[in-house]
This record gives structure tokens, sequence and C-alpha cells, in this order.
């Protein structure tokens, strides 16, 4: 899946800057085969988000330097579930429903800054990036359902009930730190925490021919992510970077679901920088996240039925350029 961003820095003053920076956001996909046997959790779902966020950074004196910024955010949402015409009375063998919702919407938030120089060569910075609320509103579609169950649904009222799915991107504070150790060899890590327990995503489904509703609430829960790396500058135009990061699980085999198919995240990366000159610098990278087993273990209801197993092999691979221009 590709993605990209664009950032650009204006100097006002000698203290002062202006930027803004717009690309991908927030996000994720599955597409999963018509037949699987969770299909009636999900068989697709995909939220696309893309953000500006204008800015502007102030150096208060030699060691202090404060910045802040506010976010635009458009994202959409497309859902799709199967629905179990066979496991109502009189419905046996009859093909799967569809269920289907999407909708987009536009949301606002901000991000603050702190960094802090107290040697040369040394630098400390705080960041954080408040929550981001989106609402999607949409009539789910329904398709294919059998005569007895869609009876049932129009007795509960949920055939032409509008889902609401409130979604809250989480915030998330930072600490980060870099230090040179030599003309060569820099040394960097962060701390970071993210409200993930305030996501509010709600999966779409029908777990019984009696629902009243098409949602179903996620408790996810807040992760601690840590990171080290070190950088190599082995020649005056070359650096090497090299890092590994760890976050925990925002959900566990009874609160996980099929969409949402991370675990604890361990990270590897690489990648190099090179000076084409004093104003460009280019530069490739590569990471590999392991995702874990991701182990999910759901009861369901009536027409969703239970699901059992786990993600192996469960990995991502990043592949990144880019591309720094000073004029």
């Amino acid at each position: 899946m590709p993605s990209g961003s664009l950032h650009y820095v204006q100097r006002v003053t000698d203290d002062f800057r202006l930027g803004i920076s717009v690309g991908s956001y927030f996000g994720f996909g599955v597409d999963y085969d018509d037949d699987w046997a969770g299909r009636y959790y999900t068989t697709e779902a995909n939220l696309l988000s893309f953000g500006f966020n204008p800015s502007a950074g102030y150096r208060v004196n030699n060691w202090l330097s404060l910045g802040a910024g506010f976010s635009v955010i458009w994202a959409e949402l497309e859902q799709k579930a199967a629905v179990n015409n066979s496991a109502v009375p009189f419905q046996a063998g009859m093909a799967d429903g569809r269920l289907k919702i999407e909708d987009d919407d536009t949301a606002f938030g901000f991000n603050l800054g702190i960094l802090l120089t107290p040697r040369t060569g040394t630098r400390i910075g705080l960041t954080y990036r408040s929550e981001v609320d989106l609402e999607f509103r949409d009539v789910a579609s329904l398709s294919n359902i059998g005569p007895v169950l869609q009876a049932l649904f129009n007795l509960t009222g949920i055939t032409d009930k509008k889902v609401d799915i409130d979604m809250t991107i989480p915030q998330a504070v930072m600490l980060s730190g870099y230090h040179q150790l030599t003309d060569q060899w820099a040394v960097m890590g962060n701390i970071g925490w993210q409200d993930w327990s305030e996501f509010g995503k709600r999966d779409l489904t029908l777990r019984s021919a009696t629902s009243k509703n098409f949602t179903q609430s996620l408790n996810y829960d807040d992760s601690w992510k840590f990171a080290l790396g070190l950088q190599y500058r082995f020649a005056d135009s070359w650096l090497w970077s090299v890092g590994g990061a760890y976050a925990e699980a925002i959900a566990d085999e009874d609160t996980r679901t099929p969409d949402g198919f991370y675990d604890r995240q361990i990270r590897i990366g690489t990648g190099i920088q090179y000076d084409w000159n004093q104003d460009v610098t280019i530069g490739a990278a590569y990471q590999y996240l392991d995702a874990g087993d991701a182990d999910i273990d759901q009861d369901g209801g009536s027409l969703q039925g239970p699901l059992e197993g786990d993600y192996d092999p469960n990995a991502i691979h990043f592949l990144a350029v880019n591309l720094s221009w000073k004029f």
C-alpha cells in the first residue's frame, strides 16, 4: 500500500519558523476471502485518512524551543461483513447475506512540542498529539437476506437503522532524546504512550437475529512504546541508522477482532542517508514489523458463531525513500 507525506518549513526570523505537513495520517485495512471462517465478523475493513497540519516553532533561547500546530483530518471508513442466513430455521443451506457501510468525515486536533538543548550535541524533546474524534454515519446496506431473517430484522427495526460509528484516534505523548557520542556516533531513543482505551471503534457485525444495532464495542488497552537507535557517520556525506522498538499489545485474545490483527509489536529498522550537496539529502530505509501471533478467541453470537485461531506469520515490511531540500 503506497503512502507519503510532504513537509515544508519557512524561516520568518532567526528564532521563528512556520511549517506545514500534509500526507497519510492514520489507517488500517484488511481484505479476506468471502468464504473464510470469520466472514461473519468481517470480510473487508478499510480506514483511510489524510492530514493537513500547519504549525509554528519559536526558539526562546539557546536551550529552549516551543512548537504548536493544529490538524485537519479527513477520513473514509468502509466495512463489510457476511450475514449467516443458514443459522436461522427454514433457511439452511442458503448463501450468505451481505452487510456494508461506507462514510467519510472531517475532524480536528492539535499538537504541542518542547525541545531542550542542555548542551551541544544533546537534545531532549517532549511532544503531545491530541485525540481526533471521527463520526461515521450511514444507513447499513443489507443484501441477499433470507425471508425469515428479514422478517426478524423488520420486527427489531434494524433494517433501515442508521449506523453510528464513533472513532477516536488516540491522544499520544512521547519523550525523546538524542546524544552525540563522538563526531561519528550518536545514540537516540524514545518512550511513548498512546490512549488506545479511548479508541472507540465499533465493529460492524450482526451477532444474532434479534440484534437491535449493527455495532459491537472494542475494549482496547492503553499502550507503551520504547525505542532505541544508533547513527554512524562513516564518511562526510554518508549517515547510517539502525534501531529497534517495542510496543505493548492493545488487545488480548478475548477482545481482538479480525480487523485488528496486531499483538505486541517488535520493529527493527535500518536506513542510510547521503548528502548530495549542502542543500540536498536523499535517503532510503527498511523496517520489519513483527506483530505477534495475535490470538483470537471470540464466542460470537448465534449468527456469528465462535472464532478461534492466530496469525502466523504476522509481519509487515516497510520500504521508504526520502528527500530533504533546503532552498
